[in-house]
């Protein structure tokens, strides 16, 4: 029970303040489960894609390591040590519940394979090929999976907030406003009985 006056402008305000705190706690319930529900969602969309993108990966690293196989490990590293393939960034932040999410897009120009083939094998141009296939997949898997971990992240928040509300700050406003009231009915049962004594001193 909090410690306050019993008195009838503490009772008006404790009312005030549990109006506020039920709407507030309605609204984290309804953001807890929004955010909920975007969370299974993302987790649907990860799962195919990420087993998607490994499943290229390995065929990628396959590839190399053929190429490695099958090349001098000079020309290798002379095959890629001058990349013509340009590749930016952008970043944009989108809002999900008032959770601060990534949006990644991409511009490149370029070739990827950026050597002669007099020295190099075709393996290794299997491989860079797979890899410029796989990236806008890799690309997407990373932007799902930073949006999933925020969500999360806000989610557990607002889970702790929603059950402070309803285990103990909701719980300890009724009690105090329940013990206000008791007060204050004792206090006028005493001022009717004393009245009802004033009256008969009176009469008499």
């Amino acid at each position: 029970m909090l410690n306050v006056n019993p008195t009838r402008m503490e009772l008006l305000n404790l009312r005030k303040r549990i109006g506020l705190a039920r709407r507030g706690h309605r609204l984290l319930s309804e953001k807890r489960d929004e955010i909920s529900r975007n969370l299974i969602q993302i987790a649907n969309e990860i799962r195919p894609l990420r087993k998607q993108v490994e499943t290229q990966l390995q065929q990628t690293f396959r590839e190399f390591m053929l190429a490695r196989a099958t090349m001098e490990p000079e020309d290798t590293k002379a095959a890629l040590e001058i990349p013509t393939k340009k590749f930016s960034l952008a970043v944009t932040i989108a809002s999900i519940m008032n959770v601060k999410v990534p949006r990644f897009s991409k511009q490149i120009e370029g070739d990827i394979v950026c050597y002669g083939y007099g020295s190099t094998s075709g393996e290794l141009d299997a491989s860079l090929l797979a890899l410029e296939r796989v990236f806008d997949k890799l690309m997407e898997l990373s932007e799902k999976e930073k949006k999933a971990r925020l969500l999360a992240k806000e989610l557990a928040m607002t889970r702790r907030r929603v059950n402070v509300l309803e285990h103990v700050v909701l719980p300890e406003m009724e009690e105090t406003i329940k013990f206000i009231m008791d007060k204050l009915s004792e206090a006028e049962r005493d001022n009717i009985s004393r009245l009802m004594k004033i009256a008969d001193i009176i009469r008499k």
